[in-house]
């Protein structure tokens, strides 16, 4: 009797040794007993869309994408989630037995989720999110809080521009604010969320003004490295419900892991340990 093929998934990107995603699907992979491997694949830009193709006929049931082919391979597959297509990028690939290639973003569907868990008292409807930074990571955040009923979205960046393609693309309820004032948009936000790399480890600092945080405010930062970051440790003193960006990492990953290794596994307290523990 033939006995099936071993599933195999990967995250693809360029570099991706500082990864966590392996570390985290190897743990779930023990937890639930099931066979199957989680790899890194490093690759360029020029070799990304053989790889691709390479990719299901070596085994591999799909992938995680990260920087920097999010938005490149849009053009690569065959079937795209309106989420994806709306944010304009993909995170997660599906190689389907037709032989098409599905591609779906949940990195929002993290983002929430990480919210969710880690502020269980938050409501989408409890007034403006104050969001900054307007770049990939942004753009999926955007289109969660815009989804989950945020009435106002309080938007600034470094470069205007780039925030107001933004407004244009996603609409009334979004208001861009310079960057020099950013400190201003905390005092009416009820949501505040840094999609920036500023305060990351290796990145310069995120030195906007915190004084008008209203300890009521949930705020986030989808940085993880360091877990808290300088926005989350002002925000801790300020009174504010905090939530780190590991979890946005873990949640984004459960879609597809159920699709690849068909188990739907569960963020806890031991998948946390399990990923920053090694």
């Amino acid at each position: 009797m033939t006995q099936a093929p071993i599933p195999l998934a990967g995250v693809l990107g360029k570099p991706v040794n500082h990864s966590l995603s392996p570390r985290l699907h190897a743990h779930w992979l023990r937890t639930y007993g099931l066979p199957g491997h989680y790899v890194p694949l490093d690759v360029s830009a020029r070799d990304l869309a053989p790889a691709i193709g390479m990719l299901p006929r070596l085994g591999f049931v799909g992938c995680n994408v990260t920087i920097p082919h999010k938005e490149a391979i849009l053009s690569i597959a065959d079937v795209i989630t309106d989420r994806a297509a709306l944010i304009g990028a993909a995170n997660t690939l599906i190689f389907r037995e037709d032989g098409k290639i599905h591609a779906d973003n949940t990195d929002g569907v993290g983002f929430l989720e990480n919210l969710r868990a880690n502020a269980p008292d938050w409501q989408a409807s409890a007034g403006p999110a104050a969001v900054f930074g307007a770049g990939g990571a942004a753009r999926a955040v955007i289109v969660a809080l815009l989804d989950a009923g945020v009435p106002q979205i309080l938007l600034t960046n470094r470069t205007r521009a780039r925030a107001e393609g933004l407004r244009t693309e996603f609409g009334h309820r979004i208001t861009v604010v310079d960057w020099v004032k950013a400190g201003n948009i905390v005092e009416d936000a009820a949501t505040v969320v840094n999609t920036t790399s500023l305060g990351m480890t290796g990145k310069p600092p995120f030195r906007v003004p915190l004084d008008g945080l209203d300890r009521r405010s949930v705020v986030t930062d989808i940085v993880y490295s360091p877990l808290e970051t300088t926005l989350l440790a002002g925000a801790r003193a300020a009174g504010c419900t905090v939530v780190d960006g590991l979890g946005m990492l873990l949640h984004q990953a459960v879609p597809g892991f159920e699709r690849w290794f068909g188990t739907r596994p569960e963020v806890d307290a031991a998948t946390r340990a399990a990923v920053l523990d090694g």
